[in-house]
């Protein structure tokens, strides 16, 4: 029976943004790996997009930075748009390390990267406006929801390391308002190379050459919160850096949070055109989403000291690309003896972008493996292993593809969880 008002009798009635707006998948299967853990049964959890603080604890200048401030009392409301030595620390940073020039009132900060990316959502879109997003991505399809907006999704491909293309862009530039773009890309672990995001942005330049001066022009919304976990030969490249005449319509994501292993510390930042950031500040401000004041204090202090920015992302860097190698290695190894299992080199982020396609295998009790739904609950019970597949990022439910996340994990955890998934492969039929 569905729920009631108990006073009239009658169902309860909610908007219909809120009575249509679907739950997230990975939390969903979180729940389920954490029931399972709750029960004794030792899983490999290599679904959270988040760090263990016991495997990768935030830098200590950092922690030691939020304890002082606590202990100074800076625990007051913050200025709506990030407090301004905040504001500046982050245009040192950026313009230090990517060579991107911004004013500090073209920066706003917030309580990490969501509530900047709902408010570009917000100011730059009307309701009915369309999104163009690739797909696998992460939690477009629910800000679009959220906005009242239409998506577009451009369904990309493992040769092009599931990044997308201008020619997949390309045929819907002409109805959209704005390109929401991420990388290194999460949930795939992939990032742009100079030419495919060079080709996106000179489309996105045609097309606003096209526009009227009553019309809106097309926007990227680029996500780029973890530029800095960059491994071999990848680089970060962003819009404006290849293209400058692209200042007035790229609004950029960013912050500590992947960075410097910080998630919960829940400082990010925006940093785009005045007119858009001083919307978004608005819209943010009867929201309430500032980063807490006291961590606004210390990040501004953190970000200053390059000697501790730079120890602390050389190991960091180094910790995370050892593990994300270790299990590319495992995969490579169990692809060359014959299991039906791959994945593509780690490039970038915390993610292995990992192929396990067992649809047609049969487990030892006779029960045939039919559907990749079967192949996750396959990996999940039988070889103790929690993975995204990749339709909770919006592809289609028969994808073959994972997100593989080594955030929580430990290098024994990497070779332990590899033994156990092929000693259940080894079972199969």
């Amino acid at each position: 029976m569905g729920e009631t008002n108990t006073s009239a009798g009658r169902p309860l009635r909610v908007g219909h943004m809120a009575e249509n707006l679907i739950g997230s998948e990975i939390i969903k299967l979180a729940g389920e790996v954490n029931e399972m853990i709750k029960k004794g049964e030792k899983i490999y959890n290599l679904t959270i997009g988040d760090f263990d603080p016991k495997i990768f604890p935030i830098p200590a200048a950092l922690e030691s930075a939020i304890i002082d401030a606590y202990k100074n009392n800076e625990t007051n409301y913050p200025a709506a748009n990030g407090i301004d030595r905040l504001r500046l620390a982050a245009q040192y940073f950026v313009e230090k390390h990517l060579g991107l020039s911004y004013s500090p009132d073209e920066f706003l900060i917030a309580g990490g990267g969501r509530p900047l990316i709902y408010a570009t959502y917000i100011t730059v879109l009307d309701a009915g406006d369309k999104v163009i997003y690739p797909v696998p991505s992460w939690n477009n399809n629910h800000y679009t929801h959220l906005s009242s907006c239409q998506r577009i999704e451009v369904i990309t491909k493992p040769e092009n390391d599931f990044m997308p293309t201008a020619e997949e862009i390309a045929p819907h530039v002409h109805e959209a308002t704005l390109i929401a773009l991420c990388s290194p890309l999460n949930p795939t672990g992939t990032a742009f190379g100079r030419k495919a995001l060079e080709e996106i942005c000179d489309l996105v330049i045609r097309e606003n050459a096209r526009r009227t001066a009553d019309e809106k022009p097309l926007y990227i919304l680029y996500d780029q919160l973890y530029w800095t976990l960059t491994f071999g030969e990848t680089r970060h490249y962003d819009p404006v850096s290849l293209r400058p005449e692209l200042r007035d319509h790229v609004i950029y994501i960013d912050g500590i949070s992947k960075a410097f292993s910080a998630t919960g510390v829940r400082v990010g930042w925006s940093f785009g055109p005045r007119k858009i950031i001083d919307k978004m500040k608005s819209i943010l401000s009867h929201i309430g989403a500032w980063a807490p004041k006291a961590e606004q204090v210390a990040s501004a202090q953190f970000l200053k000291n390059d000697v501790a920015v730079d120890a602390f992302l050389t190991q960091f860097k180094q910790q995370v690309q050892d593990r994300l190698n270790g299990f590319y290695t495992h995969f490579q190894d169990l692809h060359a003896k014959g299991y039906p299992v791959d994945c593509i080199q780690p490039q970038s982020a915390i993610y292995l972008t990992v192929r396990c396609d067992l649809r047609g295998k049969t487990k030892p009790d006779g029960t045939r493996i039919e559907t990749m739904a079967d192949v996750a609950h396959f990996l999940l019970h039988d070889a103790k292993i929690a993975l995204v597949p990749f339709y909770a990022f919006g592809t289609e439910r028969e994808s073959p593809w994972f997100r593989l996340s080594v955030g929580t994990c430990s290098m024994e955890d990497v070779h332990a969880s590899m033994a156990s998934l092929e000693k259940a492969m080894s079972l199969l039929g």
